[in-house]
């Protein structure tokens, strides 16, 4: 490869030729950099700076002769500084209890990290092997993290945190795309775009063919998400149905102290009380596990909560349940009921994707002779449910529940015809005010563009939300803040592509990459 006249070759080559602790730390601090394009700073440049850095990386490794297991070990640690990064907020939730939790703080910020960091690893492993001097290194190394996002969104359960999709859809207009290809898609796109800049830097073989791709799929990227958000989104009907979010913000340390659940109940339900503005039939929605006690449907508390309700309201209230069983310990869930203003429940609605080590611990019973708990502090942990079900309770449109974090896994949600939008209930008070509740609320945003439908969010403590089906905000209340939100409810958009065939356009995408790398080596060769 030859640079642009009177360049010199160290200048791009010699501080990508180091190896041991010099190479580390560059690509740790290019992943940490990487995160700034995550919420809730949406710096686009980070990216733009990351991978130019980790593919130049890659080209020094190749360079030095070094191997496939020096690529993982260079990806790992690209991928701990990206984790590290992106997810050191954790750690706060083992703050909520520091006298329990302690020993798991260095787990949270690190252990986590470490682990996750082995997906980037196999991800730069497998782009090693397939590496060359050509510009469609940047195809290959594409290819390859997006096929470790999806492993990263299944494997042991699947955590697809922050996957590097998101940094492609800081806002709207480039979220579009995601009701096309899916997330994974967006990762692939993303790791194309973002490296494109190393081409600037060299004359290089097939540096034409591939810069057109990339910024083909750039303008395509940008011109869709115009193109939809340009579009008529289908108008409510004559009479849409209304929804206020009540958002009590109490804080985590408080929230289930046995001395303040009555305060906690009866602010609840003084937020929940209908107003003079209240309109006819108003669905009121109370975050996750938003009753200060572990309930069942016919707890007094629940005909307590319903006593605040209009008489032609509906209360869909987030509630850590227990199941009694005969001759067996009771099974709890973490739910969302539906009751009626005579305090009668209609509809559960159980989580189906569970927290591990917030909600149960794999191997609990071997663990809990150890002393080790989940976050929850439930013996047992939570039970989750057989399957999810589509909300269908009278005076609600049909909704899809969707219980805290099981609304980052749009692969596996699938939208049911007459679904007419997304209720995602959540407590992000474990994380305080840091970039954990904005991250989360970005995958909420993103998995509701996916499926074309319109986003109803109430979080304990923010960011309570409703957006509209191509996720522009209807009514919103920040993180912190006491209050309630009220809204009509936008009408659910069309089925999208990715809501009907899930990642099939993902794998015509990546076989169609595949086949650029092949086509473009043979015409060179």
């Amino acid at each position: 490869m030859t640079l642009p006249a009177g360049v010199p070759a160290a200048v791009v080559e010699r501080p990508f030729g180091a190896a041991g602790w010099r190479r580390a730390a560059l690509v740790a601090l290019a992943g940490a950099i990487a995160t700034l394009g995550l919420a809730p700073y949406h710096i686009v440049p980070a990216g733009f700076i990351a991978f130019p850095i980790l593919v130049l990386a890659i080209d020094g490794l190749v360079r030095r002769g070094d191997g496939m297991a020096a690529a993982f070990r260079l990806g790992w640690w690209f991928g701990f500084g990206y984790f590290v990064g992106g997810l050191w907020w954790l750690g706060a939730a083992m703050l909520v209890d520091a006298a329990a939790f302690w020993w798991a703080l260095p787990l949270a910020v690190l252990g986590l990290p470490a682990v996750l960091a082995v997906y980037f690893g196999i991800a730069v492993a497998i782009a090693r092997r397939f590496w060359s001097t050509g510009a469609e290194r940047i195809l290959v190394l594409a290819l390859a993290f997006a096929l470790a996002e999806f492993l990263r969104a299944r494997l042991l359960t699947g955590f697809p945190w922050n996957e590097i999709g998101m940094m492609a859809a800081p806002w709207p207009l480039f979220m579009q795309t995601a009701a096309v290809w899916g997330t994974h898609g967006l990762t692939l796109i993303g790791v194309v775009v973002f490296s494109l800049p190393v081409l600037l830097l060299r004359r290089q073989p097939r540096r034409p063919a591939v810069a057109s791709i990339g910024l083909s799929l750039l303008a395509f990227h940008g011109a869709y998400g115009a193109y939809r958000l340009a579009a008529d989104v289908p108008a409510p009907g004559p009479d849409p149905a209304h929804v206020r979010i009540v958002q009590p913000a109490i804080d985590q340390s408080s929230k289930w102290d046995p001395a303040e659940a009555n305060a906690i109940l009866r602010l609840l339900m003084d937020m929940s009380a209908p107003r003079t503005d209240s309109p006819p039939g108003e669905i009121v929605i109370w975050p996750e596990s938003s009753f200060p006690y572990l309930i069942s449907d016919v707890s007094p508390v629940v005909g307590a909560a319903a006593q605040s309700l209009a008489p032609d309201a509906r209360l869909l209230a987030g509630a850590a349940r227990t199941q009694e069983r005969a001759g067996a310990e009771p099974r709890y869930y973490n739910s969302i009921l539906a009751i009626r203003p005579d305090g009668t429940v209609d509809g559960r609605f159980d989580k189906l994707h569970l927290v591990p080590f917030g909600e149960y611990l794999p191997f609990q019973s071997a663990l809990e002779r150890l002393g080790i708990m989940q976050l929850t502090q439930l013996p047992g942990g939570f039970s989750a449910a057989q399957e999810r079900q589509s909300g269908g309770v009278e005076g609600v449109p049909p909704f899809l529940p969707l219980i805290c974090y099981e609304v980052i896994f749009p692969n596996e949600i699938r939208r049911q015809p007459g679904d007419a939008f997304i209720l995602n209930v959540t407590n992000d008070a474990w994380y305080g005010d840091t970039p954990g509740p904005y991250q989360h609320l970005a995958h909420a945003r993103l998995t509701a563009v996916a499926l074309g439908l319109p986003l109803v969010r109430a979080a304990n403590s923010g960011i309570s939300i409703v957006t509209d089906s191509v996720g522009r905000d209807v009514a919103r209340m920040g993180l912190g803040e006491r209050g309630t939100i009220a809204a009509a409810l936008p009408a659910p958009g069309a089925q999208t592509v990715f809501a009907q065939y899930g990642s099939l356009v993902f794998w015509l995408m990546s076989a169609a990459a595949l086949l650029t790398v092949s086509t473009l080596r043979r015409s060179h060769s």
